[in-house]
């Protein structure tokens, strides 16, 4: 016909939809930090045809998918805490390093004097001598005294002058002090029923000797040693920006120097952000980090490491019940976007979400648990 072209028969348009296909899938994935790095082939149009990978049938499942990522750790003790003496007196003898520190039991000795540990957030600030006293100094007193298994009484709820005692304080009581008394004569010291500050070291629990400080001599009143916590933990600085996606009791895996990994769960996040200032003259300051404590599970599992460096697996994020394909079964669509190819050679358009383990989650208007689609294999 006149103005007709030949190539705009139906021929023509049957290789334009073909050149809008797609084809070739991914075929390398990197996850890292939940990202999923893809690496696509297409035909045809390309400068040198390329042979098509061979392909398979897969299923669309439905799993758990997690994001999770490594942070360098150190296995050790934990972050050190002084423990300073109070009051009037010479040190006469002090632990040693790796020693323990248990409730009730001498830490070290003033003037041939036992102190014992009290645990608890509240150091003894006063002399307890007058019964009646009303305060949290009492409270820890009261509270360890009864873990020791001494009988110190009820407690009232209002003081001696009908005052309310507030939560977290304790009434000196006639029991109490009994119960001081007693204390104190198993530790071989005089029964008074009274201690006054620096008689006992309050510290927030059980811990290992990890530093003397001071010496035979010298004045109570100073630092004179420092302690950990009894049992090995891992010590990860977390960036101040990304500790809020872990929480305190939430399982990670820490990968051990022979490579081998164990169980262990959060124990603690420190309040205090460190770094975030220039140290190198340069105005570039080191990005300011949390300290994330980290327990393993099974403490044989670390019994022969004393210090090392480690590597902790956090999740940082789970979606639970996702329809989910191996990532080779995505299709990348010319004009954007991603689908999946059906046996029959017809693509359903899909969203992606999460890339974990080489599968990668999606949805979308046809998608369904079950559904066989082609994968590069």
């Amino acid at each position: 016909m006149p103005g007709s072209n030949p190539t705009d028969g139906p021929g023509r348009r049957t290789t334009r939809r073909t050149a809008i296909g797609v084809a070739v899938v991914t075929v390398v994935v990197a996850v890292g930090a939940g990202v999923g790095a893809l690496a696509l082939r297409r035909h045809p149009g390309g400068d040198a045809p390329s042979a098509p990978p061979p392909v398979a049938t897969t299923t669309v499942t439905r799993a758990d998918l997690s994001d999770s990522r490594s942070l360098n750790g150190t296995l050790g003790f934990g972050p050190e805490r002084l423990v300073k003496g109070a009051g009037e007196g010479v040190v006469t003898r002090l632990p040693k390093v790796g020693d323990t520190v248990a409730r009730g039991k001498a830490l070290y000795w003033v003037n041939d004097r036992p102190v014992p540990v009290l645990f608890g957030g509240t150091p003894l600030f006063r002399t307890l001598d007058k019964p009646g006293l009303v305060g949290s100094d009492v409270r820890i007193v009261s509270d360890n005294l009864k873990a020791l298994g001494y009988q110190t009484g009820t407690q009232p709820s209002r003081g001696t002058d009908g005052t309310k005692i507030g939560t977290g304080q304790a009434l000196l009581t006639k029991s109490l002090v009994s119960a001081i008394k007693k204390w104190q004569q198993a530790l071989g010291l005089d029964p008074t029923g009274t201690i006054g500050v620096g008689q006992a070291a309050v510290l927030t629990g059980p811990a290992r000797v990890s530093a003397v400080k001071a010496l035979p001599g010298d004045p109570v009143a100073g630092e004179l040693l420092a302690v950990t916590e009894k049992v090995k933990l891992v010590t990860v600085p977390v960036g101040a920006t990304e500790v809020g996606t872990i929480t305190v009791g939430a399982a990670v895996v820490v990968a051990l120097p022979d490579s081998s990994e164990i169980p262990a769960t959060v124990a603690s996040i420190s309040q205090t952000v460190r770094g975030g200032g220039s140290d190198d003259g340069t105005g570039q300051g080191s990005p300011p980090t949390v300290d994330v404590l980290v327990a393993p599970t099974r403490a044989a599992d670390v019994a022969k490491l004393d210090a090392a460096t480690v590597q902790v697996r956090f999740t940082t994020a789970v979606h639970k019940g996702v329809l989910a394909v191996p990532v080779g079964a995505l299709v990348a669509l010319r004009e954007g976007g991603h689908a999946l190819q059906l046996p029959d050679g017809g693509l359903v358009a899909v969203e992606t979400g999460m890339f974990a383990r080489g599968l990668v989650e999606i949805s979308g208007t046809g998608v369904t648990e079950g559904l066989d689609v082609m994968t590069a294999s």
